[in-house]
């Protein structure tokens, strides 16, 4: 009875080959039930009916917990397929078919496929349907420099400033109350000036008696009546 093959060890992801990562989707019939994405820096990646796992795979079955996936090799990745799944591939975008006996590597039950740069796998047990692909990501995203803190920080200094900014430098209340008590002084000279110009300035007292016998009075002005007509 052959003997179960080990996995090989892990390639580093620095070989000359391809060094992108590795992309996974779970379908359920037809509709997409999850998606994964490992970056370049794994080396492996292992599957398990478990969340905390690194894939959580249901409904697959497994001959041990947590399953050995997939592996990188200097040429791309190794995908071991679970021993009650059927594995098909397409390339770039081609229909499916069955991947063939010539094509699959390791013992029966641990049998492996490569994945390819372009290559699509997809493994298939009852309903569920698992895509695995290259990622586009082809490198890790560079880590911030000293001149990009730098720059971060300069630029939260200044949106925190501006605010204490307006208030240092924004219109002073004691300044503000003096131009108000100034404009208004500046209304009440000018209408005293014009009071003064039209001669009300003076504050009006009441006539003497003497004022009074000499001012004449106005007995108003002489209407002659038609005799038809009554007055009253």
């Amino acid at each position: 009875m052959p003997t179960p093959s080990a996995p090989s060890a892990p390639s580093s992801p620095s070989v000359t080959g391809a060094d992108g990562g590795l992309f996974c989707e779970l379908y359920w019939g037809t509709s997409l039930a999850e998606a994964w994405s490992y970056g370049p820096e794994l080396g492996q990646v292992h599957a398990a009916p478990d969340e905390t796992a690194p894939l959580p795979l249901y409904g697959f079955t497994l001959p041990e917990e947590p399953f050995l996936l997939a592996e990188r090799t200097p040429r791309g990745w190794r995908i071991h397929v679970p021993p009650s799944a059927r594995v098909e591939k397409r390339v770039k975008g081609d229909a499916f078919h069955p991947v063939g006996p010539e094509e699959l590597t390791g013992a029966p039950g641990r049998a492996a496929v490569e994945l390819r740069e372009g290559m699509t796998l997809r493994l298939m047990e009852g309903e569920l349907r698992l895509l695995v692909q290259p990622s586009v990501v082809k490198e890790r995203a560079g880590r911030f420099r000293v001149r990009d803190v730098a720059w971060l920080i300069t630029v939260a200094i200044l949106f925190l400033s501006a605010p204490v900014a307006f208030l240092v430098m924004g219109p002073d209340p004691a300044r503000m109350a003096a131009n108000n008590a100034r404009a208004l002084q500046v209304a009440h000279d000018k209408e005293e000036a014009r009071r003064k110009a039209m001669g009300l300035d003076q504050p009006l007292k009441p006539l003497t008696e003497a004022e009074r016998a000499t001012q004449k009075q106005d007995g108003g002005a002489r209407v002659t009546v038609p005799a038809s007509f009554g007055v009253r």
